[in-house]
């Protein structure tokens, strides 16, 4: 298993300055030891009258951008067209993996029960996103998330039902999974010929129990600073046969991007020996 870093978290500002930022989560990633890399497809925006230069600019900081993750919305064809477009972009600079996911609902309430019709429409573009990005050499990874149409044990049941395996993997999350109230090293066993990604996060359980709302993602934490049962995971993923990337993503520092992403480095490898 290859240890890896999102750096969307560093990105801010407008297209210069972000594209410094992106440069310099690159190079921390690398001093930290995390060797391959994702981010969020926006990225795309400032680069794509040239992905060369992103390529590049990754090549000369010594990582390798892998997957590059998108949001969709329920408009099936507007979706598809911008998604299209970020696989066109992802096979360019030579990425292997898409992670996506609905974009969310807007308002209260976050956690819903299982709206097939919905999660139809999220399954039409998926299957027809994984088959074109298959062509590109791109896997579709979907991402169950909290506050989104596919997010609980119902809606990932209804969903892996509803999708072509072929084309159609998942990438799970350990903090997402948490918060639905599932178990993620169970989770990986009944899905695990169809995780082709993971994410890893940790969570604050008892700061989870204080949480209403979108601040239930406010319990995220680094790696070895919640409850999850990482060893757990990791021997469930190891069971399954899974030999891929293992991402690490924090939504809100505890203190900078840096800082996290360097205790998350030093449990994945003093921990999970990865």
């Amino acid at each position: 298993m290859k240890a890896a870093y999102t750096g969307w978290t560093w990105i801010h500002g407008d297209q210069e300055t972000a594209k410094r930022q992106l440069e310099q989560s690159f190079k921390e990633c690398k001093f930290l030891g995390y060797d391959t890399v994702e981010n969020f497809a926006f990225i795309r925006d400032y680069y794509k009258g040239d992905p060369g230069e992103l390529r590049k600019l990754a090549d000369d900081c010594g990582v390798e951008l892998v997957n590059l993750y998108g949001h969709f919305d329920l408009d099936i064809e507007g979706s598809l067209k911008r998604a299209m477009e970020q696989v066109d972009f992802l096979s360019e600079i030579g990425g292997k993996w898409y992670n996506c996911q609905h974009g969310g609902f807007g308002e209260e309430p976050f956690e819903r029960p299982t709206d097939p019709k919905m999660i139809d429409t999220i399954c039409e573009i998926v299957n027809r996103l994984g088959k074109y990005a298959s062509e590109k050499g791109v896997t579709v990874c979907f991402h169950p998330h909290y506050g989104t149409c596919v997010f609980s044990q119902s809606d990932i049941d209804y969903f892996a039902a509803h999708t072509e395996p072929e084309y159609v993997s998942f990438c799970f999350d350990t903090a997402h999974t948490t918060l639905a109230g599932m178990d993620p090293a169970a989770l990986i066993r009944q899905y695990g010929g169809r995780i082709a990604y993971m994410h890893l996060k940790d969570v604050d359980t008892y700061a989870l129990s204080k949480a209403q709302g979108r601040e239930k993602m406010a319990s995220f934490r680094a790696l070895g600073h919640g409850t999850v049962d990482f060893p757990a995971v990791k021997a469930a993923l190891t069971e399954v046969g899974f030999d891929g990337v293992l991402c690490v993503e924090l939504d809100r520092p505890e203190v900078c991007n840096f800082h996290s992403a360097e205790v998350s480095r030093i449990y994945l490898r003093d921990v999970l020996g990865i």
